[in-house]
């Protein structure tokens, strides 16, 4: 079981627990699986940067994602949000917590922007969070419970995506199955997500954690000033002008399905209203690509490494000498698989890009021990969301690292993938096995 997968992922995770830059634990852990397979480093760093362009289209969205949110902020629309909150959810931390999961399910189905939302809505409310002494760990939380629970338990949106990817490449495989079947399939480990997310706000997270009140800092510049700045904002044109450029900016996303195109709009649109004038345009792409860069370059690395993992056969491998010691319990064989995925997602960093390599593996071991098609369903698709919370190189998890360090004082690993994948991950395994069990 020592494979280039297992191996790799256990140096990511740990140089990454030891605050070791996730960029270069990346790094450090695609150059250990290349060297595993038998691959030079030369060969190594070669197939690295040649899969990267698996990624440039999501790198160069988030980049411009980046931008689009500094141009809102320095309208500073934003501090009619945190005002009117401060209004009504003054001392009421757990309805916070759950209006923010409730508006990141949103992004994934009725509004299907991703992450998107998250350096536009989530920086200018850490004061707010600071002032309430709200743990940042709890918002992380319920932000990537946001952009996972809806797409594996939702058909709408990504969810319709996600189930129609299991669909495809089970009957791809040999094991027909409808898309609706998928869904319901998916309903008890999503239930597992539910009962991850109710246990971080009400237990883990439900006490007081004091950080120094943000005041802006010098990460998050405008950012943050219409929440650290308590004056009295009216509502102007230019805000009008600010709202019509970020609904058409989501119209060109949604008809030409680009993000960077509905960015780009919004961009445009911004400096023609002169919301943001010309001479500040330096200015705010240099915000922007300060916030949003690094999870540019991680999604680009994380990609190479994925390449490497798959191109070199480590995945395969893994399931193969997974197989070996299945036996025939299949509470035992249910659980392996699980763990198999997780190991998997972990390294890739993505549960869209996993499930197609899971679904050719795993179908003929759920058909030769005896799973229906919907255990079938359902372990595939847990084991291809597992890892994608927890995991460094996963935008459910870079994302709201994005909104919540702003001011410099939220930690990636520690801060978000821990909690993330101790109240994700280790629910999902459990409901993901039960699933399979009784499906």
């Amino acid at each position: 079981m020592l494979n280039a997968v297992v191996v790799s992922v256990i140096v990511m995770s740990v140089l990454s627990l030891l605050r070791v830059n996730v960029m270069f634990a990346i790094l450090m852990a695609a150059g250990v699986a290349g060297l595993m397979e038998g691959l030079s480093l030369s060969d190594t760093a070669n197939m690295l940067i040649g899969g990267m362009g698996g990624q440039a289209n999501t790198a160069l969205s988030y980049i411009l994602l980046g931008i689009f949110a500094v141009m809102i902020s320095y309208s500073e629309i934003t501090g009619f949000l945190v005002k009117r909150l401060v209004s009504i959810l003054k001392g009421k931390r757990s309805i916070l917590l759950l209006t923010i999961a409730g508006v990141a399910c949103l992004s994934q189905n009725a509004v299907p922007i991703h992450i998107a939302f998250i350096p536009i809505l989530i920086p200018p409310l850490l004061h707010l969070f600071d002032k309430m002494k709200i743990d940042r760990r709890g918002v992380a939380t319920a932000l990537t419970f946001g952009l996972k629970a809806p797409y594996l338990m939702i058909p709408a949106g990504f969810g319709l995506i996600f189930h129609g990817i299991i669909a495809d490449e089970m009957k791809a495989s040999g094991m027909d199955i409808a898309v609706s079947s998928v869904t319901f399939a998916m309903l008890i480990p999503g239930m597992g997500m539910i009962v991850g997310l109710l246990f971080a706000i009400f237990i883990t997270y439900r006490k007081d954690r004091e950080l120094p009140i943000s005041d802006g800092g010098d990460q998050g510049g405008n950012i943050e000033v219409a929440a650290a700045k308590e004056v009295e904002l009216s509502f102007t044109f230019r805000h009008f002008l600010t709202i019509m450029a970020i609904i058409c900016a989501l119209i060109v996303q949604l008809v030409a399905d680009s993000l960077v195109l509905g960015a780009l709009t919004g961009i445009v649109l911004m400096f023609l209203f002169t919301v943001v004038p010309f001479k500040e345009g330096e200015k705010v792409v240099n915000e922007g690509v300060a916030m949003m860069g690094m999870i540019a370059f991680v999604m680009l690395i994380a990609s190479g490494y994925a390449t490497i993992l798959k191109e070199t056969g480590a995945v395969e491998e893994l399931v193969q000498s997974a197989t070996g010691i299945l036996g025939d319990n299949k509470l035992i064989i249910a659980l392996l698989m699980l763990l198999v995925g997780l190991l998997i997602t972990m390294g890739i960093g993505s549960s869209f890009g996993t499930i197609p390599i899971i679904a050719a593996l795993f179908v003929p071991i759920c058909a030769a021990v005896g799973f229906s098609p919907l255990a079938t369903a359902a372990l595939i698709g847990t084991a291809g969301a597992l890892g994608d919370a927890g995991s460094p190189a996963s935008d459910s998890t870079l994302g709201p690292t994005a909104g919540l360090n702003a001011d410099g004082k939220h930690h990636h690993i520690w801060d978000t993938c821990v909690p993330t994948f101790l109240h994700f991950n280790i629910p999902l395994i459990v409901f993901g096995v039960l699933a399979a069990i009784v499906l």
